[in-house]
């Protein structure tokens, strides 16, 4: 927690980080803050200024900015408090990246061009187009090495025109950029410019953990890893999974792969066998259909269970030159697929109501127009507008 005074407060709006509304508020400045604004890879902090919930700070020049849904008094005297559950994740995934990047160019000269903390695994950007699985292994075991031997990481300023600046590991300043230059030294390991939040000891990081490495931008690498408590929340999640397949599959963590590679065979076998049987169906219902004495102008069936191919079967059976087929797929209430086949002037002209109807979006030719459709429950208007065409064409019918 930290005292300070409210410097200004102006309305302004926030756009929500995964989109939608604006939310109306306002953009508090204070004398001072301990709230980290977002920058250097690192995301912003969160916390309160006396009661009110702090949504956002970012950097304007030399100033933080708190966004704020209420407003706050210009001169009031507020008590500012810190999440730390959330400032000291990003210090160790922070210190964790320092930690990596250091390292990584140390054994194999990969240097880091970028990075990003992100919400539940963290990414470094390696310049270099290969990292195998044995370098990953190596470097793991070697910051945690580090980390076991407890050392202290410190933070100093610089001038900004002062020579050992040249000499410190950093990807540039921003253009904005005002005062003295800050390092953050991890002693005998590295020297960085940084404007991020940092542990004092690498013992604070408590673990890494790499957990591989994907395909980045062009001859670049992608290093994902966990840091410290992330570290122990992805086992506690995975533990859980473990549990949860093991009560499932009923055998043993070392039998989920292959338990699970059986299962996945036999639905492929079920699967197969159902599409066989759905097949044998439709051309029964044609032929019951094409066996009647007088077959009916219009044919309308659904059935929950099918697909295209079983409907297009149908279809093909009867033969569309004289019937009209209205021919649907799914929940009977909800959504699904539908077919209207039959003479092509016919079809032309119905498919797109018959689609508007059942609130979907459909295509034709040939005498076919088949699309799916959202609200099944509709069919029975559908039919409606379908024996009336019907009458229309033959009054006698």
């Amino acid at each position: 927690q930290f005292t300070t005074r409210v410097v200004s407060c102006r309305a302004a709006e926030l756009r929500p980080e995964g989109g939608g509304e604006p939310v109306h508020g306002f953009q508090v400045v204070l004398e001072d803050t301990i709230l980290f604004p977002e920058g250097g890879g690192q995301p912003d902090d969160r916390g309160l200024i006396g009661d009110v919930p702090v949504l956002r700070v970012t950097r304007r020049g030399t100033e933080a900015v708190h966004f704020v849904p209420a407003a706050l008094e210009p001169g009031a005297e507020v008590l500012l408090s810190l999440d730390w559950e959330r400032r000291f994740d990003h210090m160790q995934q922070h210190s964790g990246q320092h930690l990596i990047s250091a390292v990584a160019e140390q054994m194999f000269g990969f240097k880091t061009t970028s990075w990003e903390l992100g919400r539940q695994r963290s990414v470094i950007e390696l310049d270099t187009p290969v990292v195998t699985a044995e370098q990953v292994q190596a470097l793991e075991e070697s910051v945690n090495e580090k980390i076991r031997d407890r050392v202290p990481v410190t933070v100093r300023e610089l001038a900004a025109d002062d020579p050992e600046v040249e000499t410190v590991r950093s990807r540039g300043l921003p253009d904005d950029h005002a005062g003295p230059v800050r390092v953050v030294d991890i002693e005998g390991i590295d020297s960085n410019l940084c404007c991020g939040t940092h542990v004092s000891n690498l013992s604070d990081l408590q673990v890494i953990k790499l957990l591989g490495v994907e395909k980045g931008k062009k001859n670049k690498t992608n290093l994902v890893f966990l840091v410290g408590n992330r570290v122990l929340k992805s086992i506690e999640q995975s533990h859980s999974t473990e549990k949860a397949l093991t009560s499932l599959l009923k055998n043993g963590p070392g039998e989920h792969v292959e338990a699970v590679k059986r299962l996945q065979s036999s639905v492929k076998l079920l699967q197969k066998n159902n599409l066989n049987l759905l097949r044998d169906i439709a051309v029964l219902i044609a032929r019951d259909f094409k066996s009647k004495p007088a077959p009916k102008q219009l044919f309308v069936l659904h059935r929950k269970e099918g697909d295209s191919e079983f409907m297009n079967i149908i279809a093909n059976e009867i033969g569309t030159e004289e019937t009209l087929l209205f021919l649907t797929v799914g929940d009977e209430k909800e959504a699904g697929l539908f077919l209207l086949a039959g003479p092509v002037e016919a079809v032309e002209n119905l498919g797109p109501r018959v689609a508007e109807l059942l609130g979907g979006k459909g295509a034709g030719k040939r005498g076919r127009f088949q699309g799916k459709a959202a609200k099944m429950s509709r069919r029975g208007e559908v039919q409606a507008l379908l024996q009336e065409f019907i009458s229309h064409q033959n009054p006698g019918a």
